[in-house]
């Protein structure tokens, strides 16, 4: 009877030891994967965040649910949530790549554009404010409200050349475009002709 009651209590030990091996075994393979998710990730985190972000959030999001579920031993799902990040992150590489192309073309176009455009509006801007009468499509409310218009698309230029200087294409890309249509305002309303690689 004894013997019986022993062989029990033995054989389920074994399955317990074994059932504790398989957890270790899944524990070990998802750590593991989050950890080669990460690496894979923070290796090019700044062009992806800067470039594509959406998709960074979401790569992002599938790690912190990795490791809550490794934390709550779903060691399967914490698996899965990471399995495929590292292709994945080349994939994206690969566009963050073309998106940077694509900007750091932009900005060297507006560059080239926008201060001159800024300076154009600068020198009829002095010109109106030393005329004692102002042409007739254009009252004084309207001047000052060109030259607010100026002054915030001259400040802004200088912060897209400031993030530019920083390594931040998107950023300066987008403060450039505001430069831009800010820009194209102020001469619509002085009357001026607005250069045509403007309006595109």
């Amino acid at each position: 009877m004894n013997s019986k009651k022993y062989a029990v209590l033995f054989l389920v030990a074994i399955i317990g030891l074994s059932l504790a091996a398989c957890g270790s075994g899944k524990k070990t393979a998802a750590t593991a994967a989050i950890k080669a998710a990460e690496d894979a990730y923070n290796a090019v985190k700044n062009d992806l965040v800067q470039y594509v972000p959406d998709e960074a959030k979401g790569i992002e999001d599938a790690i912190s649910s990795a490791k809550e579920n490794l934390e709550k031993r779903e060691f399967d799902a914490a698996l899965n949530a990471v399995k495929a990040i590292p292709d994945k992150v080349k994939e994206l590489t690969a566009a963050a790549e073309a998106k940077k192309a694509e900007l750091g073309a932009g900005w060297e176009e507006l560059s080239g554009e926008l201060p001159k455009m800024l300076e154009t509006i600068k020198s009829r801007l002095d010109v109106l404010s030393a005329s004692k009468k102002l042409p007739a499509n254009l009252n004084k409310a309207a001047l000052d409200g060109a030259k607010s218009g100026y002054e915030m698309a001259a400040g802004m230029w200088g912060e897209a050349t400031a993030a530019f200087s920083a390594g931040n294409l998107a950023d300066a890309m987008a403060k450039a475009k505001t430069v831009q249509e800010k820009a194209v305002e102020v001469m619509t309303t002085l009357g001026m002709k607005v250069p045509e690689a403007a309006t595109k």
